[in-house]
């Protein structure tokens, strides 16, 4: 349990000063600093009471401080309010964007499609988090803030792509942007919310749907 005077004592006197007498220290001190190790449980205690399914709306201050073995002040020293740590909290769990490789704006949206299909797959794990995202709907100001904050810059970036694409001839440019970015997004937030128990094992599964959507879903005709 790290308690609110483990903090203060592992402060320590001032930045730049050292008890008389003492001697000075022999090299940098190891290991993470005692609040960022409270404030790392208290979000892996959050995480763990979604996990059991706890709901946004009834998951409480005192039950994530009880348990990750701190007080409720540790907890308020961090955060102003409960809904500003469950945000703190869905946007860590978020499993992180990668860095995309770049080339065409193809195999771009190829990357973006696994990354969702990679993030579907581990909320299917039931020690994951998933009720949580899907009870955003019930706290509108989180999930508007989530909406603001997380998926906003997402379809930004999406279509800023999709300009690009259109920019340098590799995707048709008489069609709305956002609408072609819901057409390659839609099959994959489909699978991950309105049928859960469809396939996402196939790792070809993202370049199937780019490749659909870009070539178009209309019957080859002879010669083509």
């Amino acid at each position: 349990m790290i308690s609110e005077a483990d903090e203060q004592t592992a402060a320590g006197p001032a930045a730049g000063e050292r008890p008389a007498g003492a001697p000075c220290p022999a090299g940098p001190r190891r290991g993470r600093p005692r609040s960022e190790a409270a404030e790392q449980s208290i979000i892996e205690a959050a995480l763990e009471l979604l996990t059991r399914g706890s709901s946004l709306n009834n998951i409480s201050i005192e039950g994530i401080a009880a348990q990750a073995g701190v007080g409720k002040a540790t907890i308020y020293r961090r955060w102003p309010n409960k809904e500003e740590l469950l945000f703190d909290v869905l946007v860590r769990a978020e499993p992180p964007e990668p860095e995309y490789r770049g080339g065409t704006v193809r195999d771009t949206l190829v990357e973006i499609l696994e990354y969702l299909r990679q993030s579907t797959m581990a909320r299917r794990d039931p020690t994951s988090f998933a009720g949580a995202v899907a009870d955003l709907r019930s706290t509108p100001a989180l999930y508007d803030r989530y909406c603001a904050q997380v998926v906003a810059p997402r379809r930004a970036r999406l279509r800023r792509l999709i300009e690009e694409g259109v920019a340098n001839g590799e995707i048709r440019g008489d069609v709305d942007p956002d609408l072609l970015g819901e057409l390659i997004i839609g099959p994959m937030l489909s699978r991950a919310m309105l049928h859960p128990d469809a396939s996402l094992d196939d790792p070809d599964l993202p370049a199937v749907i780019v490749d659909t959507v870009l070539q178009g879903i209309a019957p080859r005709t002879a010669g083509t």
